[in-house]
């Protein structure tokens, strides 16, 4: 196929530290993920990635994917290694030594757009040297903080030698394009709102509209 669709899961299950405003929305239950795994099963048009780097990438995540034989990226918040409820550097091993992908979500969880250069560089330089050498693999590939991305970002990530960059755009996305537009799991997640995602293609005017908003979004700035 010439598309596909990206999924981000964040938290999965019994949240281990306290989240941060708003972040709740993006924490599905248990039952919730293996919905959608079930439903990727044998889909090779579905990506799935996870961001922020939560202790239930590891616990909960990690058995459910091999179980299932699927394969999956993990954005990891390289300056939140170690902090109650998030992986640690044995953990992003095991991660690897599975088979699983480690890819750069930063270094603290901020907004690319609004950060300065000596920011810049721990999120963009720092965060991926030390995801580099905690996994042993060349970190090259990110998840854009917030989705919140302009053409100063873009610039940013090209600079840094970043090879792919994720956002939170929705929809499908062309397999080998640079950007790549994901849909983020949410807690109202259900049956249809899996089948809308992985199977449906949006009503015109709705495309249209992303189109748009994502042409913005790259030249805004």
């Amino acid at each position: 196929m010439d598309s596909v669709v990206n999924l981000t899961v964040h938290g999965i299950g019994p949240t281990h530290r306290e989240l941060d405003t708003g972040e709740d929305a993006t924490w599905v239950e248990v039952d919730q993920f293996e919905q959608v795994l079930d439903a990727a099963t044998g889909r090779p048009d579905v990506v799935i990635t996870f961001d922020d780097g939560n202790l239930s990438d590891v616990e909960i995540a990690l058995p459910r994917l091999l179980k299932r034989g699927l394969k999956a990226e993990f954005f990891v918040l390289a300056g939140r290694l170690g902090e109650p409820g998030r992986l640690c550097a044995n953990s992003v091993r095991e991660l690897v030594q599975a088979g699983m992908a480690v890819g750069s979500h930063g270094w603290a969880h901020r907004d690319w757009r609004r950060i300065d250069e000596k920011q810049a560089v721990e999120e963009l330089i720092d965060a991926h040297r030390v995801l580099t050498e905690v996994t042993g693999n060349e970190v090259t590939r990110v998840a854009i903080p917030f989705g919140s991305y302009d053409r100063h970002v873009l610039r940013r990530l090209r600079r840094a030698g970043v090879t792919r960059a994720f956002t939170s755009d929705r929809g499908r996305a062309r397999r080998h394009a640079w950007l790549q537009a994901r849909n983020s799991l949410s807690r109202d997640l259900d049956a249809i709102w899996i089948t809308n995602v992985l199977d449906r293609s949006p009503p015109a005017v709705r495309r249209a509209r992303s189109l748009a908003a994502r042409t913005v979004k790259r030249l805004r700035g």
